[in-house]
């Protein structure tokens, strides 16, 4: 292998190599558990970078898409295996680069297994249909064509799951990627690229290109040669890639925020919607897009809930993802550390109640982190900030309500509609819910954060662009139908 990890330096791969950036620049990478910790240096590359990757995946996907469904599948077949039989090693670089917990890291490293297996799979999966035609002479059918080059640009909150959902499907109908990681998580991607290396995918038809947003980001976004954008992130910059991308014709989709409400019914299991409401709020620092934000409850079991709620929170233990019984560790960077403890604030400000947390953990073993307590509102109105905006931390609100009709009302007062939840033992409330909620997904009696890769994902409102990534939906975005009459 060609990847160079002297003084901890990770490259970009292109064109089935392991290359500098043009520039010769580097970023830092630092685990967010203990700051004076080094993880690993990686590019800050160009546009000539870009370009070069952008070729390279050109050239190749010529070849790659006349391969065989069932020959493209088994690259992805030996790049699962690969991966697989490295989970150790790169659940615990996610750990130290981006402070997800070991045990989350393993398992999100193993759905990453699972998700390439998947659409191994779909190589041998049908790609069309036949319909009667008119003339009864004529053979009419569908076929699926691929994009080409499809720009893959990923979030650091899953470095493993997201890149590899992305890039699986991509690959499998016959794309070529040009795929950007978060800086934040760029080593953890990149060992994931060295799987792809060692599976033997043919050279250009994998590559990354590591750099800053506004030059490697921005460039796949204004690039000729991209014919399809797919990418996970906040609002500014999906509406930014959108807008780039449809301004030159390219295809794009958008997987953005989510503002992600759970409603406690008075008939509800409390202690399983408590359960599921601090694993949904506060699992991976809240750092999820599914991620519990907004509690609404029925006022004749609110006081109930919130104590049992409150007393769950004051057992989850906070640290170093990598320490045996750490339930929660730090956030990503500072920046995002600010972030929170902002939001924090203008709670705070606008008028919310504390209940529990709030501050940053600062003493002791959390010196050199970036570590904050779980964190819980009351009296919050609709109208507040941190019940309106995306905070991707560790904050939930408390909202009591009278009627079921009121929960959904609130449920549904955001700009977002990713995932929702609900806790009823009563089937009418259950379909009621399913019909009237603004969400692309929903989940009854189970936390709000959670989707399992062979059904559809994506959300409502300014959460998508409206199409789905995962399972067999994904075709409708990696390829184009073409129509097919023969006589």
């Amino acid at each position: 292998m060609t990847i160079n990890t002297q003084n901890k330096r990770y490259l970009n791969y292109v064109n089935g190599e392991w290359i500098e950036s043009s520039k010769n620049e580097w970023t830092e990478n630092r685990n967010p558990a203990n700051t004076e910790e080094v993880v690993g240096y990686v590019p800050k590359s160009s546009n000539e970078d870009l370009d070069k990757a952008v070729a390279a995946a050109k050239n190749s996907q010529k070849e790659w898409k006349k391969l065989s469904g069932d020959v493209r599948g088994k690259y992805l077949y030996k790049a699962a295996d690969i991966l697989e039989s490295r989970i150790d090693e790169v659940a615990e670089s996610m750990t130290r680069e981006m402070g997800k917990t070991l045990p989350e890291a393993k398992g999100e490293t193993a759905r990453g297994v699972a998700i390439l297996r998947y659409y191994a799979g779909e190589g041998l999966r049908k790609v069309g249909d036949v319909i009667p035609s008119t003339d009864k002479e004529a053979l009419m059918f569908t076929t699926r064509a691929p994009l080409g080059v499809v720009g893959i640009i990923t979030p650091w909150n899953f470095p493993v799951a997201i890149p590899i959902w992305k890039a699986a499907p991509a690959l499998i109908y016959g794309n070529s990627i040009v795929l950007k990681p978060a800086t934040e998580a760029a080593v953890t991607c990149a060992k994931v690229f060295e799987c792809f290396e060692l599976a033997g995918f043919p050279s250009g038809v994998v590559n990354m290109v590591t750099g800053p947003g506004n030059v490697i980001g921005k460039g796949i976004a204004n690039h000729s040669d991209v014919n399809g954008i797919t990418f996970t992130g906040s609002n500014t910059v999906g509406k930014q890639i959108g807008q780039t991308a449809l301004a030159r014709g390219a295809k794009y989709q958008l997987e953005m925020g989510g503002k992600n409400p759970v409603i406690v019914d008075a008939d509800a299991d409390l202690d399983q919607a408590v359960e599921a409401t601090i694993s949904g709020a506060f699992r991976s620092t809240g750092q999820k897009c599914t991620a519990t934000s907004r509690v609404i409850v029925l006022e004749n079991v609110y006081d109930r809930f919130k104590e049992k709620l409150v007393a769950k929170t004051n057992e989850i233990i906070v640290g170093d993802g990598l320490q045996e019984g750490v339930w929660m560790g730090p956030a990503v960077n500072e920046r995002q550390l600010n972030t929170v403890l902002s939001y924090i604030q203008k709670g705070r400000k606008e008028g919310a109640s504390l209940v529990i947390g709030g501050e940053r953990l600062t003493a002791g073993s959390f010196e050199k982190g970036h570590f904050i307590q779980p964190t819980i509102f009351e009296n919050v109105t609709t109208s507040m900030t941190i019940a309106q905006e995306e905070i991707f931390g560790p904050v939930i609100t408390l909202m009591k309500v009278n009627t079921m009709e009121e929960a959904l009302n609130i449920a549904n007062d955001v700009e977002f509609g990713l995932s929702a939840s609900i806790f009823t033992s009563n089937i009418q409330k259950m379909l009621t819910f399913i019909e009237d909620i603004d969400a692309g997904l929903v989940r009854i009696n189970a936390e709000s954060a959670g989707v399992e890769l062979q059904a559809p994902f994506g959300g409502m409102k300014n959460s998508s662009s409206h199409s789905r990534e995962q399972g067999q939906a994904a075709i409708e975005f990696f390829t184009s139908i073409k129509t097919v009459l023969t006589k």
